[in-house]
């Protein structure tokens, strides 16, 4: 595979395309967020954006601007699932801080499952991220990729500008905090597929803890890959 280049998209054609990514990646069921309504976005400064090789595009981002000054809310970040192992994911939300911090954007947020021990290790332990707000069945029950279990999510929040989050976008990744381990399943799709009663016990079993330590002022302050282990503190 030829080199990857990481740019927005450029045209209505490329936008219309993007919906055809995104139901390859969340499945057929899932509605893509529609090409007029990222024209817009786009226009009214979100980020619309994709990894391309050899002119195709593998993975997809797209975030807009909040209602706080300075900060953007990442609404999608996708892969193909014949492309993960090029670390696009990363390579893409590194895109975008670049993007972001040329516009005087410094924080960025965006929810995601807290059980998927795949995406905790990109959003916490890659790029520096921490979160201290959860949503319960946050956007009711779904389908596609997500179905099975509440659509529990926690906010992550990046601060940008960060030593911490400078230091992985440098290379570097720090030791990690010390902090109170709460461990997750390594693979809660095949466990929902194989066992979906454990599964929900999973999910309301972190729910109950996340939401006890939030309440009490702590937050996540890292991720543990080798032992799909959150640290809160």
């Amino acid at each position: 595979m030829s080199d990857i280049l990481i740019r927005e998209l450029e045209s209505v054609a490329e936008l219309k395309h993007s919906e055809h990514l995104q139901r390859l990646i969340w499945g057929e069921d899932d509605p893509p967020d529609n090409s007029d309504l990222l024209l817009a976005i786009q226009h009214e400064g979100g980020l619309v954006a994709g990894a391309f090789s050899d002119g195709k595009m593998l993975g997809f981002i797209f975030g807009f601007p909040s209602s706080t000054q300075g900060v953007q809310h990442s609404h999608r970040l996708g892969v193909l699932s014949d492309a993960r192992g090029l670390k696009l994911g990363a390579r893409l939300k590194w895109f975008q801080r670049d993007w972001c911090l040329a516009r005087a954007i410094t924080l960025v947020r965006w929810t995601y499952d807290p059980l998927r021990a795949v995406n905790a290790g990109l959003n916490i332990s890659s790029l520096g991220a921490t979160s201290s707000t959860y949503h319960v069945d946050y956007y009711g029950p779904m389908v596609g990729i997500n179905a099975g279990l509440p659509s529990d999510r926690i906010v992550a929040e990046w601060k940008l500008d960060s030593p911490l989050v400078e230091s992985r976008a440098l290379g570097i990744q720090p030791d990690l905090p010390q902090g109170r381990r709460v461990e997750i399943p390594r693979d809660i799709e095949q466990l929902v597929s194989r066992d979906a009663q454990a599964a929900l016990a999973a999910r309301l079993s972190l729910r109950e803890t996340l939401m006890d330590a939030f309440g009490k002022g702590e937050r996540i302050i890292g991720f543990d890959p080798e032992t799909a282990s959150y640290l809160i503190g």
